[in-house]
């Protein structure tokens, strides 16, 4: 039951991740799509009102006139409409999420045994949470620092765009040698929404506060308040599609599990810039199909780093002796159920995996002993009973095999 409010509690999570995110990410692409779209106002009126620009569209059966002024309205309502709560809501449930998945049992998700650096292959479970945690913390700082130094009077955004690629690259380079694979992507991924949320909590939200502030008492507002929320603003848009992909690779242990994994998750970062590029020229009426083949070349070039070896000759023959010591183990109990893990999961759920395309075991289960195997028995049985596990049945699991596994205790 324990096991089970844990799930639940994860899939509640989650919807409520989403939900946030689709909210959230939707709610600001279309305002990039409007900033884009406007054009110079065509009547008189609107231009001496301090009109910046207008857009006309037409949706869901009716007509709508969007007109942007940047610091001067000619009024401001009470009932002004603010963009902050998706943002935090979609932060907050994701952190609850990563500290439920991985920081609750950080010694199995966030210790990466396989490290070559042998102070990261030591690290005892809370010292990875703390390092985990610390890289969202210190991560977003480095950020903010390169925009404060490159950038302060938003004049030298290319600049701080190279400057921040740069920086994912390390991230990339640090997250995967420290931690293991599927944790590293997370980080990485949950690092740059972390940068998307803080943008909005401590620059976008604040300087809209203070415009708004300084049109009610009379004041014009700070014009570089208005540039600064527009920058990180920009910024997060091509966070968007990155950081997505980034919470989807953990589904794909190809991604992850490659020898070049960093270099993989580099070019999923830059790939969703160039592609999210793309739609942002577009909104201009600027058509550039270059960002997006790169973007897709990049994408192909990740696939074919990833890309598994053939399966070698000697991992088939030790998954045939695995299957042959099934029969070879007692009718019932636990070594039964060791033989099967042995001959169907340890391929890939092993500190040194066989199955071609991986390095380190999924999630970061090992199930090399019966230590292990007991540890994780509550999970063993839901994933196997509903055919789950193995994926794909690439190993070939039987019908009687999971009824082994779904009658066993869970005890010696």
């Amino acid at each position: 039951m324990y096991t089970y409010a844990l799930e639940a509690g994860n899939l509640l999570l989650r919807w409520l991740h989403v939900i946030a995110a689709i909210a959230w990410i939707g709610e600001s692409i279309y305002f990039v799509m409007l900033d884009n779209s406007l054009r110079a106002p065509r009547g008189q009126q609107a231009r001496q009102s301090g009109v910046h620009g207008e857009m006309w569209a037409v949706h869901g059966g009716g007509f709508y006139h969007n007109q942007k002024y940047l610091t001067d309205p000619a009024e401001l309502p009470d009932d002004l409409h603010w963009s902050f709560w998706k943002a935090y809501t979609t932060w907050l449930s994701g952190f609850a999420l990563f500290a439920l998945m991985y920081l609750y049992r950080p010694e199995f998700y966030l210790v990466n045994t396989a490290s070559p650096w042998a102070w990261a292959a030591s690290l005892s479970g809370l010292q990875a949470s703390v390092l985990a945690v610390a890289f969202l913390v210190l991560g977003y700082i480095v950020y903010s620092q390169l925009c404060r130094r490159i950038s302060p009077t938003v004049q030298r955004d290319g600049l701080l765009s190279a400057a921040v690629g740069v920086m994912m690259v390390v991230v990339a380079y640090l997250t995967v040698h420290i931690f293991p694979g599927r944790a590293a992507f997370l980080i990485t991924g949950a690092l740059m929404a972390t940068c998307m949320s803080a943008n909005v909590f401590f620059w976008i939200i604040p300087g809209q506060r203070r415009m708004v502030a300084a049109l009610k008492a009379g004041q014009k507002p700070d014009p570089l308040d208005g540039l600064r929320g527009k920058q990180r603003s920009v910024h997060n848009t091509y966070f968007t599609l990155p950081v997505v992909l980034l919470m989807l690779s953990n589904h794909y242990s190809f991604t992850f599990t490659s020898s070049w994994s960093w270099v993989v998750m580099s070019l999923f970062i830059f790939a969703g810039a160039l592609i999210r590029q793309y739609f942002v020229l577009r909104h201009m009426g600027k058509n550039q199909p270059v960002y997006p083949l790169t973007g897709v070349f990049l994408l192909l070039l990740a696939l074919w780093l990833a890309a598994p070896a053939p399966e070698s000759v000697s991992a088939s023959s030790s998954r045939q002796g695995a299957v042959a010591s099934i029969q070879a183990a007692p009718a019932g109990g636990l070594s039964r159920v060791q033989a099967i893990v042995k001959a169907r999961c340890v391929q890939c759920h092993s500190a040194t995996p066989v199955q071609a395309g991986f390095t380190a075991p999924p999630a970061g289960m090992a199930l090399d002993t019966q230590d292990q195997i007991l540890l994780h028995a509550a999970q063993i049985k839901q994933v196997v009973a509903s055919a789950y596990m193995p994926l794909g049945n690439i190993t070939k699991m039987t019908d009687e095999e999971r009824a082994v596994i779904a009658g066993w205790s869970g005890l010696q």
